[in-house]
């Protein structure tokens, strides 16, 4: 058997997996190394005091491409965010000067200006001034996938997260890991793809461009409002995403070192690993391109320990 088509099969029998209610093993060195990082984001923000969200009613079925939805929140997903804090950390507001500077659009080729550079740059060098991805690339060079010169891994983040390249054939280069998990990207006016941080949504919530329609989870397994991490529906500029999903309150940083890791620990196109962060059990995929990411995202499988429990009993 091929590697490619056994690699197919592995992917079916997690997915099948996944639907029969069962899951693959946690991966728990993963674990280990991404609670570390959790407990040292300390620009992570608290729910209820820096933000307050509301996570209304559960989702209905939509099928992808179609633009009729139920909506089942009448609110906003968030009520409120200090917004005075996200400006005073520099890797938020650092981050939130890269949020428009892409197209939305796949195939619309990037421009990308000296002074968009710059701003990665300035973003970069905030990152990789924090404990979290300090503690990312110790144990990156302890791998053996990154170098121990700061210069040369601040190169290799740049190739992961902001290379350009075609996610659309025929077309200029139009996209990047960055802009897909970050920012957010329409194809053919039709479909959402990507778009997976809670800061961006929170602000294209706030100027109406995006409308949030319910959370998806399982009949037990229902979220609230202090999960860190959710699987949800929305409209953008009219556009719907059946389901997506995001870290909620985490810092650009917590997030950039945790799928840098997942990438850089695995050669699979696709990746998908179960792990415990703090309260939550979850699944990671990240999807590659070449040697930049194509698509990275947690998916959550259970919330307030509730796995633990069901283990115990």
């Amino acid at each position: 058997m091929s590697a490619r088509l056994f690699c197919g099969f592995l992917l079916l029998a997690v997915f099948l997996s996944g639907l029969n209610g069962s899951r693959p093993a946690v991966n728990q060195e993963l674990s280990t190394i991404l609670n570390e990082l959790w407990s040292l984001d300390v620009n992570r923000m608290t729910p209820g005091i820096d933000y307050t969200i509301s996570v209304q009613g559960r989702a209905s079925f939509v099928s992808q491409g179609s633009q009729t939805v139920q909506d089942h929140a009448s609110q906003p997903l968030f009520s409120n965010v200090n917004e005075s804090k996200l400006r005073n950390i520099t890797t938020f507001s650092s981050f939130m000067t890269l949020l428009d500077n892409y197209e939305r659009s796949t195939g619309v080729t990037e421009q990308v200006t000296t002074e968009e550079l710059t701003e990665m740059e300035f973003f970069l060098d905030a990152v990789l001034e924090t404990k979290v991805m300090k503690r990312a690339h110790q144990y990156l060079v302890r791998k053996g996938q990154s170098s121990s010169d700061l210069r040369l891994f601040k190169k290799q983040l740049n190739l992961i997260w902001f290379h350009l390249y075609h996610r659309q054939r025929n077309t200029g280069l139009d996209s990047s890991g960055f802009e897909h998990v970050f920012v957010g990207e329409t194809k053919s006016g039709t479909e959402i793809i990507g778009f997976h941080n809670w800061v961006q949504f929170y602000l294209q919530e706030k100027n109406q461009h995006l409308d949030y329609k319910g959370y998806k989870a399982r009949e037990h397994d229902l979220p609230d409002q202090d999960d860190h991490v959710l699987n949800l529906q929305f409209s953008w500029h009219g556009v719907v995403k059946p389901i997506g999903s995001a870290f909620i309150g985490t810092s650009p940083e917590f997030e950039m070192a945790v799928f840098t890791i997942v990438f850089l620990m695995n050669t699979e196109r696709s990746t998908i690993v179960v792990v415990n962060i703090d309260q939550c059990q979850m699944e990671l995929v990240v999807i590659r391109h070449g040697r930049s990411l194509g698509t990275a995202y947690p998916k959550l499988l259970s919330s307030n320990s509730r796995h633990v429990r069901q283990h115990a009993h």
